[in-house]
């Protein structure tokens, strides 16, 4: 009895912190808009409902989403220090959108995210295939190594880039950044719903298939089908966001790592806290990147990646 009543303190505490925050991204920025504003000036009742609440929703969702699929990367690879950052995803889906934007300039945000998709899939496949035939296992090379993998494609896609002209373009994917998300812009994040819940109900065989796949097909699970589904579900999450906001480093890493520490590894029982501690780190972030040069705006990116490359660095040394 004593321990429901403290898990439901726990959490009731979480939600309030949740909702504090949630409170200040909508009302925190270069336009004033307050609360009972939204009830008697039409003007600034349309930007709250454009461009707050996306940009809000987008922090959460995108968020909680990278980071689960980070969790299930490092889960897939056997490797704590594996992540999108770290294993060339975020590079894949930048050089899917610039594919898109080559071989079809006009082309929709549906289109660059299934080029995205595309992408990031087949580097994510490749990148655990060659997590599972190098011989050194060690948890700091496998991460160099996709730092590498991930620096070579982002210098095919610049190369590319600047031979036809659209340096520009790709400046926003560099670092992620929510300035710019309004509605009719953002809704492809919404694609992380349904990969988190399909997370969720393939938790258990995610789990086994981590465990290796001689162990994964002595207990009669199709190991492949599942690295395969959990590559499909990350690559969504990851071009959906990149697509939308632009890449966010180190914030799947980051995020597995601490709070597994906190609470141990139960894949099921950690991906709530995960998304819960990915959307409220997103959320942080996002604020202090609109209040520190005020009222000018650091993109989230930079933050997040100052963050992320400071507790990376932390972790490698405990690890050592």
């Amino acid at each position: 009895m004593s321990f429901l009543k403290n898990s439901f303190v726990a959490w009731a505490c979480a939600l309030i912190i949740l909702l504090v925050l949630i409170w200040f991204s909508l009302f925190t920025g270069v336009k004033d808009v307050r609360f009972w504003d939204l009830f008697g000036d039409g003007d600034k009742l349309v930007f709250f409902v454009v461009s707050r609440i996306p940009r809000t929703l987008a922090l959460i969702l995108v968020g909680s989403g990278v980071s689960i699929a980070g969790f299930v990367l490092q889960q897939l690879s056997q490797n704590r220090f594996v992540s999108p950052t770290t294993s060339g995803a975020l590079e894949a889906a930048k050089m899917g959108i610039l594919t898109a934007l080559i071989f079809i300039p006009n082309s929709s945000l549906f289109v660059r995210m299934l080029f995205a998709l595309g992408f990031t899939f087949l580097t994510s496949f490749l990148f655990i295939f060659f997590v599972h035939k190098v011989k050194l296992r060690s948890t700091v090379f496998i991460p160099l190594i996709g730092l590498m993998f991930g620096s070579i494609l982002s210098a095919v896609s610049t190369f590319f880039a600047y031979k036809h002209g659209i340096v520009q373009n790709t400046q926003e994917w560099l670092l992620g950044d929510f300035s710019s998300v309004m509605q009719g812009q953002y809704e492809a994040v919404f694609l992380v719903l349904p990969a988190v819940a399909i997370i969720y109900l393939y938790a258990d065989k995610i789990t086994i298939a981590g465990m290796g796949e001689s162990f994964a097909k002595s207990l009669g699970l199709s190991y492949e089908a599942i690295v395969y589904l959990g590559l499909f579900v990350v690559s969504m999450v990851v071009s959906s966001s990149v697509v939308t906001v632009g890449a966010i480093p180190f914030l799947g890493l980051i995020v597995p790592n601490v709070v597994s520490m906190i609470v141990g590894d139960n894949f099921r029982r950690t991906l709530p806290l995960i998304a819960y501690v990915g959307a409220v780190f997103l959320l942080i972030c996002d604020l202090m990147g609109r209040l520190i040069v005020y009222p000018y705006e650091v993109p989230i990116g930079m933050i997040v990646g100052v963050i992320g490359s400071v507790v990376f660095l932390v972790l490698i040394l405990k690890r050592k």
